[in-house]
């Protein structure tokens, strides 16, 4: 009988297992809802125990006729309750919707299922989720599994916990202002904000039409690969879809990166951070160094106001979603979100359209950046996990609220699309520390590249 330590850490390694017939995908996934059952950090609001069970028998079934789908084939995924799955729950993390049942799944469910991965739940989310600390939802707030006093952060708070307590071997989030890579860095583990447009967004509820973005969180960059091998790729039906040619994101894994630069900005990314995470990103700088790569300073301009523009378009956007069930049942949202909601219907017309504006000019100045080194390096977050409801954070003299400074850092790259990865850097204070690495539009592999070989590095 399988028990819990013989089950590999790594979607990777498990995948090596299922495909060698020594593991198999029915008693992997008794395990993990073994697990679940006694879990305490919320991080389900639906456990598809029956629907996991069936989907890895035929998964089972197929391997052992030699009908091998690929990495994914048998592999227990959860996905965030924002995303529609035919026939299975899908709340938004909200009263209204607490019994909705789609009658169709999104884009990036179906791909999951055709690539014969098994669905073993939906996680929790921030109501709607309009929220980086991913402890406002109807159905409580998530748990961080490193300290159940704090936040995992959201609005992917859910996924985050869930791939972090081995719950899982990987699970979906949705980044607007920051919602993959927030609860990756203060959960320990990797996320992944593909470039706009990479990945489909149909059949997920949307929070800003014009910043969404869907993409993995896993516990190794490898594993993240693998799982946007199978979700990149066009989609008529989300009409901000790219359509570009497939590719493998873990082609240059093994690489290296001698010879590679990384950009450290001077500015912005170490304003007002923790002494500590500022540190462990500082002491990853050298890791970088020491794998032959050069690091040096660069200048990005105007990212305040870059994150200012990004801000006030997620607000006018949400609103713009939600304003009718706002004018017809205000009480249908929790206090915190209904405010931030109500917010988003006062900036005048030409605030929005200077915002898109500066889209464009901050997007431009990314690239230019990034014209001369392969990635940028910055911290995930200036700050560890906080307390469950706090609002209200210390940064030395730096006074902040707690939405602002978690998504501080990784705002403007939701407005710019440029991709985005969070990986972890150690830890601070006992609590999970994340980098970010940035880089160029639609060049994820070498995001992948940068953050496995740190990865193996430091942790293998």
């Amino acid at each position: 009988m399988v028990q819990d330590a013989d089950l590999p850490r790594s979607l990777a390694g498990l995948s090596r297992e299922l495909l060698a017939r020594r593991l198999s995908p029915v008693e992997v996934v008794n395990v993990l809802l073994g697990r679940i059952e006694v879990d305490e950090t919320n991080s389900f609001i639906t456990v598809t125990a029956e629907l996991a069970l069936e989907g890895a028998s035929l998964a089972e079934r197929e391997i052992l006729a030699g009908r091998y789908r690929g990495p994914l084939h048998g592999v227990p995924v959860a996905l965030k309750d924002i995303i529609y799955t035919r026939g299975v729950s899908t709340t938004m993390g909200s009263a209204p919707y607490s019994g909705h049942v789609p009658d169709h799944s999104a884009t990036v469910a179906r791909k999951l299922e055709e690539a014969g991965s098994v669905l073993i739940g939906k996680t929790n989310t921030h109501e709607f989720a309009y929220g980086p600390t991913g402890d406002r939802s109807y159905f409580g707030p998530t748990l961080n599994p490193h300290d159940a006093r704090r936040i995992t952060g959201g609005s992917s708070g859910g996924s985050g916990a869930a791939v972090a307590s081995n719950h899982c071997y990987g699970a979906l989030g949705s980044d607007t202002g920051g919602s993959i890579r927030i609860p990756a860095a203060l959960c320990g583990v990797v996320g992944m904000k593909p470039t706009f447009g990479r990945v489909s967004k149909s059949g997920v509820f949307p929070l800003s039409w014009t910043l969404d973005h869907v993409g993995p969180i896993t516990r190794t960059v490898e594993d993240n690969a693998l799982i946007l091998n199978v979700l990149a790729g066009h989609d008529p039906e989300d009409h901000y879809s790219v359509d570009r040619p497939a590719e493998d994101f873990t082609r240059d894994l093994q690489r290296g990166l001698r010879g590679a630069g990384i950009g450290l900005p001077t500015s912005f990314y170490f304003d007002h951070v923790e002494k500590e995470v500022e540190a462990r990103v500082r002491e990853a700088a050298e890791v970088f160094r020491s794998l032959g790569a050069e690091v040096r300073e660069v200048e990005i301009p105007n990212l305040w106001d870059t994150l200012r523009a990004q801000r006030l378009i997620l607000g006018a956007d949400a609103y713009a979603v939600h304003r009718e069930r706002l004018e017809n049942e205000p009480e249908s949202f929790g206090e915190e979100v209904g405010e931030r909601l109500m917010d988003g219907e006062s900036p005048k017309a030409h605030r929005y359209a200077n915002a898109r504006r500066r889209g464009v000019l901050a997007t431009d100045e990314f690239d230019r950046t990034l014209h001369d080194v392969d990635v940028l390096l910055t911290p995930t977050l200036p700050i560890t996990a906080p307390e469950i409801g706090q609002r209200e954070v210390g940064i030395g003299d730096y006074e902040e609220s707690v939405r602002s400074a978690l998504t501080r850092f990784t705002g403007p790259t939701d407005l710019t699309g440029h991709p985005s990865l969070s990986v972890p850097c150690g830890e601070a204070a006992g609590l999970p520390v994340g980098l970010q690495l940035i880089g160029r539009r639609f060049d994820e592999a070498t995001l992948y590249r940068f953050g496995h070989a740190y990865e193996e590095s430091v942790f293998q």
